[in-house]
């Protein structure tokens, strides 16, 4: 059976998602959640973006060492300059450089010829041969691009030597017969296409990402892009999840497999959807919350006389649990323990009596405790490790008539106590008044969405916002079972984060 890489780049691609925003600690808690998937190559970035994104890239790069990491750079020399800084320390570096093929990039965004582009693609390829020894090249809008001239610059890029060929539907605009066909053409026409591996990448603007990256699959392609829970510009990309486990289910019609670790797959999703504050719709396949519900009596019947009548996929095969044990404030430090090394969650020693202080607090408030509950505590301690430049102490909200007044304690960077108050028409508007009166810069809320872990009266609350604080745009989250709480956690850990990438941004630009 022939075994098709998977190249995550929801990192990079991902990221680039409306509204995400994620600080250098959490990357790295995704990359190395994507090394336990088993991914083949990770996308961590585009150096030449931004100092931050080259930070992450070069972080990642150092960390990881059981995926290859890559980095996006356009066909330009200080792009890929800048990819081998940050990729070189890497166990196996490689670069994915792109260059729009399409006639309408070619006319309104390149405003260059069909010979001009070839010869900007062939001299990135040859210059980055002299650095990296794996060489992936785009052609973005290629589904859009005359595959006569498509056929010609793949070939061109190929003797100048390109190892990986992308075949990307970068505005999601084919559908699979199309796609097929477009592989089948290259195939057939592009004389050097066998000293090549083919790889596609596809967008959802029409619903068929998953659909397309399957059909390139069945004409040739070797190497899928996509991402965890589907997410990317616009859209989204093909779901990694979707793509992984219909390889799995079908093997008898697709006979390829990937080396992606299937148990893995809902701890990867919940952890992406908590990072970037992008829930995972109830119907999502693979990894929605309805995917293995099953409300109709007659399925109901079905199932329960055998679970195969309408159960394709078992919620074991992609690392749901069956595992109905219910912690409480009973429950003592071993079976805490276990719990989390039944959750596949690596914690030291030193950690896991912490974590049990915080997990023993909430079940003063909360009756029972879910898997989800704990690893909203999990993630919530390993990201609060972050410096902290405000910190809250205290928050206290009273309504007189119809304005809300609320009290702000915090500690500042030098320890310094601040206190405020302030009015508002609400509670919320009252509490983020004060924040902003307490903290020292200008601030700007921009986003507020709330969400329940869990279900029951007695959920934590999760709160996610997106602030511009001195003209950067940054997002934070808070937990707490108090929503005004979680939602001051979350206003002062986007002030926090914001503060930290500037200082860390520094720190690069001085090194």
């Amino acid at each position: 059976m022939a075994r098709i890489k998977i190249f995550d780049t929801t990192l990079r691609d991902g990221e680039q998602s409306p509204g995400v925003n994620l600080n250098l600690s959490e990357k790295i808690l995704i990359a190395e959640q994507l090394e336990k998937l088993n991914v083949d190559i990770i996308e961590a970035g585009f150096p030449a973006a931004s100092k931050g994104d080259f930070m992450s890239v070069q972080k990642i790069a150092q960390t990881i060492k059981n995926s290859s990491v890559t980095g996006l750079a356009r066909a330009v020399q200080s792009d890929i300059d800048a990819a081998w800084e940050a990729l070189k320390d890497g166990a196996s570096p490689r670069i994915h450089v792109f260059l729009a093929t399409s006639p309408i990039h070619r006319e309104y965004k390149l405003k260059m010829t069909k010979e001009q582009v070839v010869e900007r693609a062939v001299s990135a390829v040859k210059y980055a041969s002299r650095k990296f020894p794996i060489i992936q090249w785009s052609a973005e809008d290629a589904c859009r691009t005359e595959l006569p001239f498509l056929a010609e610059i793949i070939e061109e890029v190929i003797q100048a030597g390109a190892n990986v060929i992308n075949i990307p539907d970068t505005v999601g605009y084919i559908n699979p017969y199309e796609y097929g066909k477009v592989f089948q053409y290259l195939k057939n026409n592009v004389p050097s296409i066998d000293r090549v591996s083919l790889s596609t990448h596809c967008h959802d603007d029409l619903g068929m990402a998953t659909a397309n990256s399957l059909a390139a699959i069945e004409n040739g392609a070797t190497q899928v892009e996509c991402t965890i829970n589907g997410i990317g510009e616009r859209a989204g990309n093909a779901a990694l999840e979707e793509i992984a486990v219909a390889l799995h289910i079908r093997n008898d019609h697709y006979k390829e497999s990937t080396r992606i670790n299937l148990k893995e797959i809902s701890r990867t999703s919940s952890l992406v959807s908590e990072l970037t504050g992008m829930v995972v719709p109830g119907n999502k396949a693979v990894v929605g919350r309805n995917a293995f519900a099953h409300e109709s009596g007659i399925h109901q019947d079905g199932v329960l006389k055998e679970k195969t009548t309408y159960e394709i996929i078992s919620p074991e095969l992609v690392g749901y649990s069956s595992n109905n044990m219910v912690l409480g404030k009973h429950s003592g430090s071993h079976a805490f323990k276990s719990r989390l090394q039944e959750l596949g969650l690596e914690i030291a020693d030193s950690d896991v009596k912490e974590l049990f202080v915080a997990f023993k607090e909430l079940t003063d408030h909360k009756k029972e405790i879910t898997d989800e509950d704990i690893i909203a505590i999990v993630l919530e301690k390993k990201l609060s490790k972050e410096e902290k430049y405000y910190e809250l102490v205290d928050v206290k909200v009273k309504h007189n008539d119809d304005i809300a007044e609320a009290y702000i304690k915090l500690h500042g960077a030098k320890n310094e106590v601040i206190e405020e108050t302030c009015e508002g028409s609400g509670s919320v508007e009252a509490l983020y008044n004060t924040l902003e009166k307490s903290i020292n810069g200008d601030v700007c809320l921009s986003d507020y969405r709330i969400q329940s872990v869990g279900a029951g009266r007695d959920a934590l609350a999760q709160v996610f916002v997106k602030v511009q604080f001195e003209e950067k745009e940054s997002n934070g989250r808070g937990l707490d079972q108090d929503v005004l709480v979680a939602s001051a956690k979350a206003y002062l850990n986007a002030i926090n984060r914001a503060i930290l990438a500037k200082e860390q941004i520094a720190e690069v630009v001085n090194s």
